[in-house]
């Protein structure tokens, strides 16, 4: 109750003609909570800001515009900048859509944006991690804790790269499994469904790599000895999302390329058998041709009988003849 409380409050004090898409959050009795306005050491969750929600941002927390833009870009890769005290923190965080029975897997940038007092995160559309803690579903979460807790976010995302990542390896096994039934062109469209998604994951999973091998050397943020230990977990999880999204990618790849090789070869068995019965069965429209002609010299013309026994014993001949040589 208290929560839909402090929204209904939160609601009527949201400026006039702005979307009530920026939220604030505390921990209350140890538990992340939303909070009617703005507080210091609070957590700020904007979810696609609309034009006069970036001016209020810009404007209420002091922020650099070409930081708020750069949140706004869906193509934008993770990264790291510092200006003027703020630090900006772009990492690509995995989402799942589902489409009918089919599951597609591609990434979307999420901002968080730490400054003297507060953590504000951006993103384009509704975050699942993000929820979790606004939800209150993550033990030990502290969003006063802005350095801690930014680390905990990406903690769980690791987590997420690698339940999807497993979802896809099982995905990819139900594939296979149908390919080797079938041979149709749908589980192949799904192969390249899910290859899309690996390329996705690989080059997202490398890019963060790099920006925590940047926070982990204090560059753009210094850090205690606990935000430490937890950095090197997340570096850890990540590691280990990016080498199984290697490990499926090189697999799927090996095996696409064997199943195509398989289908080529079929098509190649098909088109071999059918033109060994064209050859067999022009043989009788040969020697009919050329017994029908109106030709004395022919031999064995005078017998109605021989050109039907050789055109067997030719068609005959020539079906053994491609036997032994595996052509039919």
């Amino acid at each position: 109750m208290l929560k839909y409380i402090y929204a209904l409050i939160n609601t009527l004090n949201t400026p006039k003609g702005m979307n009530k898409m920026i939220s604030y959050y505390k921990t209350v009795n140890g538990k992340t909570t939303e909070i009617s306005k703005c507080e210091k050491e609070c957590w700020v969750n904007c979810i696609s800001p609309t034009e006069e929600e970036i001016n209020f941002l810009i404007s209420k927390f002091k922020l650099e515009p070409e930081f708020v833009r750069a949140s706004l870009d869906e193509e934008e890769s993770s990264h790291i900048d510092d200006e003027n005290g703020t630090t900006l923190i772009i990492i690509d965080s995995p989402v799942v859509n589902k489409s009918g029975k089919n599951l597609t897997y591609y990434t979307t940038p999420l901002s968080m944006i730490l400054t003297s007092e507060n953590l504000i995160t951006i993103s384009l559309t509704e975050n699942s991690i993000l929820g979790e803690f606004s939800e209150g579903l993550i033990k030990n979460a502290c969003p006063e804790n802005r350095k801690y807790f930014v680390f905990q976010i990406m903690l769980r995302m690791a987590g997420k790269y690698l339940k999807y990542l497993n979802q896809i390896n099982r995905i990819t096994q139900h594939v296979e499994e149908e390919l080797k039934k079938s041979m149709k062109n749908k589980e192949l469209i799904q192969f390249l469904e899910i290859e899309k998604s690996l390329v996705y994951f690989s080059a997202s999973l490398k890019s963060i790599g790099i920006m925590l091998g940047k926070i982990s050397r204090g560059r753009y943020i210094k850090i205690n000895e606990d935000e430490a230990e937890l950095l090197e977990d997340v570096t850890i999880e990540f590691k280990q999302a990016l080498e199984m999204s290697e490990i499926y990618l090189n697999i799927l790849t090996g095996t696409m390329d064997a199943f195509s090789s398989i289908i080529s070869n079929n098509l190649n068995v098909v088109m071999k058998v059918l033109a060994s019965i064209t050859l067999i069965l022009s043989i009788p429209t040969i020697i009919s041709g050329i017994y029908g002609m109106n030709n004395p010299g022919i031999p064995l013309m005078e017998y109605w009988w021989f050109p039907f026994v050789l055109s067997g014993v030719s068609m005959f001949l020539t079906w053994a003849i491609l036997k032994h040589k595996n052509m039919i």
